[in-house]
């Protein structure tokens, strides 16, 4: 899929992924929790925007990849006996949730733009993952993940243009790119992948 997501504004430090690093465990953990809430995040959009028959397809198949992805989190985790985690608030998707606008179409698009920004950012962050990883198996796991997340991030931006106008799109997409750089820049790093 050709490039249709804009460019993070904000490029994580390297030294990032040695915080995620230093606990492994908990990032592992993390990282299966945000695969499993992704999936689930495309299956409500389903329902919720059952009327954009153009897209349904392609969010089914999100939520099946994402699961997917779940579950080789899980299977990853179990080889090294760490046990899933409770479920926390994220604060940079809380953070983003929060540029949302009113409004059906308003509303809509900004969803769209936020899974773009979002999936992008766990893009970069699982280069810089694959990088930090010494492990083969993570090194090559980080790697597929990558390359994943970054065309879900051209897939959102692509759904956005199937329905909004390009000035319009890029415009609002320029907005949000900037904010998500700031909350990113502001955050505590952390062993989670946002």
């Amino acid at each position: 899929m050709a490039k249709k997501s804009v460019d993070l504004l904000y490029a994580t430090p390297a030294a990032w992924a040695e915080s995620a690093m230093a606990d492994f465990g908990h990032f592992l953990a993390d990282h299966a929790n945000c695969e499993r809430k992704a999936s689930s995040t495309a299956m409500s959009m389903v329902v919720r925007f059952h009327d954009r028959h153009e897209i349904l397809p392609q969010l089914i198949d999100l939520s099946i990849e994402e699961l997917d992805h779940f579950r080789e989190c899980y299977r990853l985790m179990r080889q090294r006996d760490i046990p899933l985690i409770s479920d926390t608030p994220d604060p940079y998707i809380k953070s983003l949730l929060k540029l949302q606008r009113h409004g059906r179409d308003e509303h809509f698009l900004d969803q769209l733009l936020i899974f773009s920004l979002v999936e992008s950012r766990g893009a970069e962050r699982f280069r810089l993952i694959s990088e930090a990883c010494h492990e083969s198996e993570l090194k090559q796991f980080y790697k597929g993940l990558w390359a994943a997340e970054a065309k879900h991030g051209h897939l959102f931006a692509d759904m956005a243009l199937r329905y909004f106008d390009e000035n319009s799109v890029y415009d609002r997409f320029a907005e949000m790119a900037e904010a998500e750089a700031e909350i990113v820049r502001k955050l505590p790093w952390r062993a989670a992948l946002h």
